[in-house]
């Protein structure tokens, strides 16, 4: 079937993105196309004779692959919600399901054609999106179900309600990038995934996204700081700059990346309340930005990691797969950053078994990682992708295409890249709960997983932890203190005595750090409450606390007073350093309600003390 245009309204002019158009001037439909005696007929083929009214079905989404196609189905769910659809988890509930598809590995594609296929046998409406239909829009998969292309996203509601009706709907053409103010449901919702920008400049032989994303496309700087207000202001706490290469952003448009971060870090609260993740960026792109790119990693409020796939440890490989750098640079990129930014984390990919690998090739591919030991490296093995230059190469026999990333993958898992963080006292932003349904999920700066145990009211919020014990993939903490994310929302966990305030300048030191590090550059000074009800039961329930319940009233009240008086100071006034530690140390004087609340407490103490007395003269009388 040929791509179907849009059709507007009136003199040809364009709509707001999101608004939904008439339909037989929105979308051109095919409707199904039955033969009989050799004669083809087009009919509408409905579920029911009376079809339901638009907007009041339930749709189940489906993603597969990049955190730039999960940015999309939020923002094709966002659409959907916004117009009444409900969405549901359940597929069997479902009135209609949407998959949205990925093409970089065969693998997440036939995942893709077993759902089409239980979806027909559940005799489901079915709408694709994604990589998979707009990189090869002819498979024979997609013959009978409606396609939404990776830039049509903005008119997933018509799609859907014309697949409803029973018509099949292809929209593929590429036009302008679709709108970053569409409505969004996110999968997180303290997690923002922002693209910045589509497609990409490479032209590796074994990619089959390139197909499907295409030439490069950069939103302007303007829009993506006006993104970042608004997902600030909605409560947002992390946000990941996502593209199918970050590093090229911009080149485009006559900007770069440099100037796109810088801009956005501009508009990040000053008490670390939201953090940065800087996107999967290949080699070529930052070489020239190096120093820039660190300084920006090494700011409060940006996660000091970055996902630099290298793909292969030999420069004859990386040479037919055509990823323009070599071995060296990529070890430039490494050492330079992990040189200027302190715990700077890498993650890596690599592609076992590409045609022409010789054994001496994969050898230089392992002793790259066991140089770095990095914390994360992706390992898959080579999949052929039709169209692609690298599916016409002479293939490595597949025996040993799997031998090779059995024990490259043996390699890496030997690492113990946290091994030393024991006892170590960490800021972390937690923002997820665990698969186990247990744990929390928080990130250091570094962007290491840590895993603590909490009430899911922490969700969104910073945290102090001591690292309690490691694992290979995440490290557990339990928590000291919950940080404040803004002005006025503060909660602590009593934990210790002298418990470690939040630094307001990164050169300040922790008062509970024994060997005095400094503070986590992340933390802002910001004041502190009582813990709440539901952090109080926590304490309670946990055995590892029970030495702290025994806190006097009079010690909780002082340090609460303490607390109270520094809640009162502006710090992001543009009063100057000296000043503001002078003031962390100042006491207001007592006020009409201190003196209320203490003669209280010292009043219950003394008439508690009078009827000990009084039992005891009784108890010595009646002997």
């Amino acid at each position: 079937m040929e791509d179907i245009e849009d059709l507007l309204v009136g003199t040809g002019a364009g709509v707001p993105p999101g608004f939904r158009l008439p339909v037989a001037a929105a979308v051109g439909v095919n409707p199904k196309q039955r033969k009989k005696n050799g004669v083809t007929k087009l009919t509408v083929v409905q579920d029911s004779p009376a079809p339901k009214i638009p907007g009041t079905q339930t749709i189940y989404i489906k993603t597969f692959g990049c955190s730039h196609n999960q940015s999309d189905s939020e923002y094709m769910a966002g659409q959907l919600s916004a117009f009444g659809y409900a969405l549901s988890d359940n597929p069997d509930e479902a009135d209609l399901w949407m998959i949205n598809t990925c093409t970089v590995k065969s693998p997440s594609q036939s995942a893709m054609d077993t759902l089409i296929n239980k979806g027909r046998s559940a005799k489901k409406p079915l709408v694709v999106a994604g990589c998979v239909p707009q990189g090869s829009r002819n498979l024979k998969e997609l013959e009978g179900v409606s396609i939404v292309g990776v830039q049509q996203i903005d008119r997933v509601v018509e799609v859907v309600e014309e697949t409803l009706k029973g018509h099949e709907v292809r929209l593929l053409t590429r036009k302008t990038l679709p709108a970053l103010d569409l409505p969004k449901v996110r999968k997180n919702k303290f997690v923002e995934i922002l693209p910045i920008n589509v497609g990409c400049l490479g032209a590796c032989t074994y990619c089959k996204t390139k197909h499907a994303r295409g030439h490069l496309g950069s939103y302007t700087v303007d829009s993506l700081v006006g993104r970042v207000k608004n997902v600030i202001a909605d409560g947002v706490r992390e946000i990941w700059l996502s593209s199918e290469d970050t590093g090229a952003y911009g080149r485009d448009i006559g900007v770069n990346l440099p100037i796109l971060l810088n801009a956005l870090v501009a508009e990040l609260p000053l008490n670390g309340s939201t953090m940065l993740r800087i996107g999967m960026t290949n080699p070529p792109y930052i070489l020239e930005h190096l120093k820039e790119i660190a300084d920006i990693l090494r700011h409060p409020c940006v996660y000091s990691f970055l996902h630099v796939p290298v793909q292969s440890g030999s420069d004859s490989i990386l040479s037919a797969m055509n990823r323009e750098y070599t071995v060296g640079e990529f070890r430039k990129v490494v050492d330079t950053l992990m040189e200027l930014v302190p715990g700077m984390q890498i993650a890596t990919d690599i592609i076992c078994g590409f045609p022409g690998e010789t054994d001496e090739d994969f050898a230089q591919t392992v002793d790259l990682i066991k140089d770095y030991k990095l914390a994360q490296v992706h390992i898959s093995q080579f999949y052929p992708r039709p169209g692609t230059p690298a599916a016409r190469m002479k293939k490595v026999p597949s025996n040993v295409v799997k031998q090779r990333s059995r024990e490259l993958t043996a390699v890496f898992e030997s690492f113990t890249p946290y091994t030393g963080m024991e006892g170590k006292v960490e800021r972390i932003l937690i923002t997820d709960i665990a698969s186990d349904g247990v744990h929390l999920v928080g990130h250091t700066k570094g962007y290491i997983q840590v895993l603590v145990i909490g009430p899911e009211s922490m969700l969104g919020t910073s945290a102090t932890v001591k690292i309690t014990s490691v694992g290979r993939w995440s490290v557990f903490g339990e928590v000291i203190e919950i940080l404040c994310q803004s002005n006025k929302d503060v909660r602590s966990y009593e934990s210790f005595d002298e418990r470690c305030s939040p630094c307001a300048l990164s050169d300040e030191v922790c008062a509970c750090s024994k060997e005095q590090e400094p503070c986590s550059a992340t933390s802002g000074c910001c004041s502190q409450s009582p813990p709440t009800q539901e952090a109080t039961t926590l304490l309670k329930n946990d055995p590892k606390q029970d030495n702290h319940s025994s806190r006097n009233l009079i010690g909780w009240f002082l340090r609460n007073r303490k607390n109270h008086s520094s809640k009162k100071m502006d710090l992001t006034s543009s009063e100057s350093k000296e000043k503001q530690i002078q003031d962390l140390g100042r006491q207001s004087a007592w006020s009409p309600v201190d003196i209320a609340l203490l003669s209280g407490i010292l009043l219950s103490l003394f008439t508690i003390v009078a009827l000990f007395f009084n039992l005891g003269s009784r108890s010595v009388s009646s002997k």
